[in-house]
């Protein structure tokens, strides 16, 4: 058998793209992109855990609903600010299927969207000291107990990948004229700044743990994303897609390349990184 061959799988794609049979959590699981994330992995042979504070049956996203009760999907109901029931879902997870997840996608956050209510998206001199924490709570320490009880296991086990979602506002501060549309009757608008700080924390987090865990064989990347089309006005459409060089706002499908390529050996020599998929934004 060729090389060639030998690193062919069955269906005819490179083996090393392979996500089957891992072990794949994935946190805010029931969301726009978590949901799109765990279909593609389980599509792609894999075994997902999702994770969010709500269960499947309180209205979350339908196309999670087929693979309900399936052998290689499980959900739960984990408030990843809660070190505790973390280690919960971990032991349940090792009970479940005898191993320790190979992949953990630190997908949930909060964020202030472009119709939020009046109170959150003030000047930043009245930003309420409460939102900032709730944001930073579950951004950068729910994170950071994530990898402390998953990535940790990992380390003992010699190998797994993780994958912090960070955002374009984590690298460039957010464009406040493309939210004018919100301050044309007199209002005021402002996107918060909780959102950005929380972004850009996870960009040296990503670095610190790909340095401190590189020899214990656990990859840490950071994968950092432009907005995503989810009905929002149309005048933060206009003023948003503006900027992005290709001219609209991404699918969720879009990113789920980049996050299988993170999961899989196609990435092994990648650690620290931070792969940005943003439609050019960053690039102007």
């Amino acid at each position: 058998m060729s090389n060639e061959t030998s690193h062919q799988s069955k269906a005819g794609h490179p083996s090393v793209f392979s996500v089957e049979n891992k072990i794949v959590v994935i946190t805010g699981g029931l969301g726009q992109l978590g949901s799109t994330y765990a279909k593609a992995f389980l599509e792609n042979g894999a075994r997902v855990v999702t994770m969010d504070v709500g269960s499947l049956e309180e209205g979350h996203p339908s196309e999670l609903h087929p693979f309900v009760g399936k052998k290689n999907f499980l959900h739960k109901v984990v408030d990843i600010t809660k070190k505790a029931t973390l280690q919960n879902a971990l032991d349940e997870i090792v009970t479940e299927w005898g191993g320790i997840p190979e992949v953990l996608v630190n997908n949930a956050a909060l964020d202030s969207p472009p119709n939020a209510p009046d109170e959150e998206v003030g000047p930043f001199e009245t930003y309420p000291e409460e939102s900032f924490e709730n944001v930073m709570d579950v951004n950068v320490s729910g994170t950071f107990k994530c990898c402390q009880v998953f990535g940790g296991a990992m380390a003992k086990a010699g190998k797994g990948a993780i994958i912090n979602i960070s955002s374009i506002y984590g690298i460039l501060s957010p464009c406040q004229d493309i939210y004018e549309f919100r301050r044309k009757d007199g209002g005021t608008f402002y996107k918060p700044v909780a959102y950005s700080v929380s972004k850009s924390a996870i960009m040296n987090f990503t670095r610190y743990l790909a340095t401190y865990w590189a020899k214990q064989g656990v990859r840490v990347n950071t994968l950092t994303l432009a907005g995503i089309f989810n009905n929002q006005p149309e005048e933060f459409l206009d003023g948003y897609c503006a900027r992005i060089p290709i001219g609209r706002m991404a699918d969720a499908s879009e990113y789920v390349g980049p996050v299988l390529f993170l999961a899989s050996e196609a990435s092994l020599y990648m650690t620290g990184s931070n792969m940005v998929v943003d439609g050019g934004w960053s690039a102007w």
